[in-house]
């Protein structure tokens, strides 16, 4: 067994930790004489990179992979296999990966000075100290493995500070780790250029003593260890920011400044430099280069980081370097053509990047400007960004709709994704009322979640039959089979809503709150009210007519094909109906787990319920408005004092388990009590002529 090499090592201590838990004995010897073989064999036609076969000669079982990765998921395969039905369960398979790159989004709060996209918000402030403790990211990159994720992109405005010593600008490297103390707004500037306000800077405390030579040397450690889980880590960053300089060396954010251009330049090698195991760099034009034109945009980006990446690939001729561009605020075609030097450059692979479903990967599978993107980067690849800014309370889990997705990315033009949120941050939780100790890392917490857009990801055809096996092994108080569906049924809940009430990025829309800012809401408070349930776009692949599109229809007596308001709102009470018969025959016993999943789930259907007659009443309303007719007027009431009723079910449901207010970084106070005022002022809206 080669068992030597550390990716093949952890399968085998996962091996041996569930034959062990099973009641099994295994031999491992040598390779004619053992029970179980695990081996590399880079020739096996049927394989390719990450693949692997397990197959089964009367008591002997091999695990081959394509290389060592390979070797590893096979032996992890396995052990889910030996896990959920035996040693006399362990089936022939072969398993290559379907997408190249899976890997996670990770808006990494670094340091107040090195701020990340989302530091406005409880979850960054929280768990900036868990971005420096060496224990975190073993577990979650231990989880990202099993999950068959295999690679890790930090998101944050101007890392190189808290990462990095540049030779020729020493005295940026910034020594200890500090949050700040201040008072924060509820709302900073969305493109995040407000980080560095004196409330924000002025007061901190010191999280943890650390030089910037001992910052290098835990990162160095952080990604040998990911390394040896088959995990690479890339880095993408905002422009032009550059939070941590402090006016140092003349460094400023004008795209015309030559010290900012030099500096940039070489901290962009010296981050290849000193991690000789970071895969590539990703970047953002946009954020902070309003006004400027795209060519002139695209110059600064080549100059900086294009020629620091190119500074670094012919120093070190014998690595591979991908450059990630994200198509945001900037034209594929005038990227590509700027960047073509990249490109002739053996070692150095240019992908785009690119926003498969906007905010809001719980909407729609399939989106319409992709095709248009996909005809714009000519052939080229692009790694989609999947962002989830719509689920970060309640252990969310629907199967077929993540297959769905994934089958519906455009597969040729396609090199991998990130999943993940701008509006949180996903590392140890710090909501539940009755936490474990220590508390869980986000995604062991929502393990399913997580677990489903890797291993889909990796295998699409990965069956419910084995994800029912699974929940079955995990929860054997239940039925599995009722389990899964009641857990898909309620998970649907925000695809179904979200597809009708279409707020495309994070600031016009989160679904757990029903609010967005105050100007895409069109209101002082954020929520969506009524008039902004009436106002909202559909997705357009939704199947669905807005509000005034069937009022029109209704009052002209037309038809149409698509799906009316009073048909989204019988889905959602299905669902929720659903949702609340089954939950009658499961009972948790004291499984904790299984009962704070089960109450998530009761939870989403209450949410459900509140969307079903809130669309119901914004329906009535607009009918009634066009028409006078005061029947509308009184079934809107009717309708919106259910929604109200539901919103307490959902609210008094939601805190059993959970603390509230939330402060997000994009949709500002998530206040369900607050937000009850707010709910019963639809009934006023609607009594109004």
């Amino acid at each position: 067994m080669q068992d030597d090499n550390p990716k093949i090592q952890f399968a085998v201590d996962e091996l041996k930790r569930v034959l062990d838990e099973n009641g099994f004995y295994i031999e491992f010897g040598e390779r004619d004489e053992s029970d179980l073989i695990i081996a590399i064999d880079p020739d096996a036609a049927v394989l390719k990179s990450e693949g692997f076969v397990i197959e089964r000669i009367g008591k002997q079982i091999t695990v081959t992979g394509f290389d060592a990765a390979g070797a590893m998921y096979g032996g992890l395969e396995l052990a889910e296999q030996i896990m959920l039905f035996g040693m006399d369960g362990v089936m022939k398979t072969s398993q290559n990966p379907y997408t190249k790159l899976r890997g996670t989004k990770f808006n990494i709060p670094l340091d107040v000075r090195t701020p990340s996209y989302s530091d406005a918000s409880d979850a960054a402030q929280k768990n900036m100290p868990e971005m420096w403790n060496f224990d975190f990211w073993t577990e979650y990159i231990d989880n990202l493995a099993r999950y068959r994720y295999n690679f890790i992109s930090l998101w944050n405005l101007h890392p190189f500070p808290s990462m990095v010593k540049v030779p020729h600008y020493p005295d940026v490297a910034l020594d200890d780790v500090l949050r700040s103390t201040g008072v924060w707004d509820e709302y900073y500037h969305p493109w995040a250029i407000e980080f560095d306000k004196p409330e924000i800077l002025a007061q901190t405390e010191v999280l943890q003593e650390i030089s910037i030579e001992e910052k290098i040397e835990f990162w160095q450690k952080v990604m040998a260890y990911a390394n040896d889980r088959n995990i690479r880590f890339y880095i993408v960053t905002w422009n032009i920011l550059v939070n941590g300089t402090e006016g140092k060396y003349g460094i400023t954010d004008q795209i015309d400044n030559p010290v900012t251009r030099d500096y940039f330049r070489e901290s962009v090698k010296q981050m290849f430099v000193t991690y000789p195991l970071l895969a590539g760099i990703g970047i953002t034009t946009g954020e902070n280069m309003h006004g400027i034109p795209i060519m002139d945009r695209e110059e600064w980006i080549f100059d900086t980081y294009g020629q620091g990446m190119l500074d670094a690939a012919r120093d070190m001729p014998d690595r591979n370097f991908l450059f990630i561009h994200r198509r945001h605020q900037t034209g594929a075609k005038e990227i590509a053509n700027r960047f073509q030097p990249l490109n002739e450059v053996d070692n150095i692979d240019f992908v785009f990047s690119f926003k498969y479903a906007q905010a809001h990967v719980m909407s729609v599978t399939k989106q319409p400007h992709v095709d248009d993107f996909v005809k714009d980067i000519e052939g080229m690849k692009t790694m989609w960004t999947m962002r989830n800014d719509d689920n970060y309370f309640f252990r969310w889990g629907a199967p077929d709709f993540v297959r769905e997705f994934i089958d519906n990315v455009p597969y040729e033009s396609t090199l991998g994704f990130y999943y993940g949120s701008d509006n949180y941050i996903w590392g140890r939780e710090f909501l539940s009322k009755q936490a474990e100790d220590p508390r869980q890392i986000e995604i062991v917490k929502h393990w399913y979640h997580w677990m489903m857009w890797g291993r889909f990801g990796y295998n699409p055809e990965l069956s419910n039959e084995r994800l029912i096996a699974m929940l079955q092994y995990r929860y054997p108080e239940v039925d599995a089979e009722t389990l899964f569906k009641v857990w898909q049924t309620a998970s649907m809940i925000y695809p179904t809503t979200t597809a009708f009430h279409w707020g495309r990025i994070d600031v016009f829309w989160f679904i757990e709150g029903c609010r967005g800012r105050p100007g895409p809401a069109g209101n002082e408070t954020g929520f969506h009210d009524v008039n902004t349930f009436i106002n909202y776009p559909v997705h357009a692949y939704s199947g669905c007519m807005t509000i005034p599109e069937y009022v029109e229809m209704v009052v002209s007596g037309e038809s149409s094909s698509l799906s009316g308001p009073f048909d989204v709102t019988s889905q959602l009470n299905a669902r929720a109906d659903t949702v609340f018969e089954l939950l009658k025959t499961m009972k948790a016993g004291k499984n904790r787990e299984l009962k704070v999943t089960l109450h998530d789930i009761e939870t989403m259907a209450h949410l459900g319920k509140y969307y079903a007659h809130k669309i119901a009443g914004s329906t009535y309303v607009a009918l009634y408005r066009e028409t006078k007719d005061k029947e509308y007027q009184t079934t809107a009431v009717e309708e919106l004092s259910l929604a109200l009723a539901c919103w307490e079910a959902f609210t008094y449901s939601a805190l059993k388990q959970n603390k509230n207010p939330l402060w997000t970084n994009r949709v500002g106070n998530v206040d369900w009590v607050k937000t009850t005022g707010y709910v019963r002022q639809d009934i006023e809206i609607s009594r109004k002529d």
